[in-house]
């Protein structure tokens, strides 16, 4: 079942106001670490975060998704990529300061995802979340797919034995976008929610990830938002 919202590709600088204030940008994380230069835009929680990883394939993922994020917000917002600060909203199930993360102040609302590779960054005037998920294997899929909503695993069991990795891995981005954007991550029931369709106050959209890979995005909306796709970083 498709999500209602469409998108549309777009590889320029988002500079150009329109109905799509969904965007998203799809990236293929390089090989090589950023250089230390582009790494000094990070804050102090970020690069004890990035030295805390103990692979190098893991601290250049994490260097890169942070750094094009803040590349991203910079060109939305006006303010240096340096200068960009955080914090973290209300948790809907406890009300710590440990909901999803925002800018201070908050112009707009963004989401961040890596894996393997792949960035995902999302932002919008509402909140907003977004995940990857690799493809699992046979084994991940039958021991996670007992954890969702019961039409969910009503929708994997009934698929080919060769296709149920692909339909939990779709299933599975959408649920974590979900609650990466009610800002509760796992903290909320997996089985409270169905994600194959929309949900009341709430629009998903399956991105194109590539292979290996699946993706969605969930925005807070009262109706179906356009989402631009934006394949590299603004410039200038």
């Amino acid at each position: 079942m498709e999500a209602a919202a469409t998108y549309r590709s777009d590889t320029g600088t988002p500079d150009d106001p329109d109905d799509h204030d969904v965007r998203v940008w799809v990236l293929r994380a390089p090989a090589a670490p950023r250089t230390a230069r582009e790494l000094a835009v990070l804050d102090e929680a970020e690069h004890r975060r990035l030295a805390a990883f103990a692979q190098d394939r893991d601290r250049a993922l994490y260097g890169f998704a942070h750094v094009a994020l803040r590349t991203v917000l910079s060109a939305l917002t006006g303010v240096a990529a340096g200068d960009l600060r955080f914090t973290r909203a209300p948790c809907p199930c406890c009300g710590e300061q440990h909901g999803r993360p925002v800018l201070v102040p908050a112009p707009l609302e963004f989401s961040l995802s890596h894996s393997r590779g792949l960035v995902l960054i999302g932002t919008a005037s509402t909140p907003i979340g977004i995940d990857a998920e690799l493809v699992p294997e046979p084994q991940v899929v039958e021991e996670l797919t007992r954890m969702l909503h019961p039409a969910e695993r009503a929708e994997i069991e009934s698929a080919p034995l060769h296709d149920r990795p692909a339909v939990f891995a779709r299933l599975w981005a959408r649920k974590e976008a979900y609650l990466k954007g009610l800002g509760t991550g796992l903290g909320r029931d997996l089985s409270a929610d169905d994600v194959r369709a929309d949900l009341p106050g709430w629009r998903f959209t399956d991105l194109p990830a590539g292979p290996g890979h699946k993706a969605a995005v969930a925005v807070a909306s009262p109706a179906p938002r356009g989402v631009r796709i934006h394949r590299t970083l603004p410039t200038g």
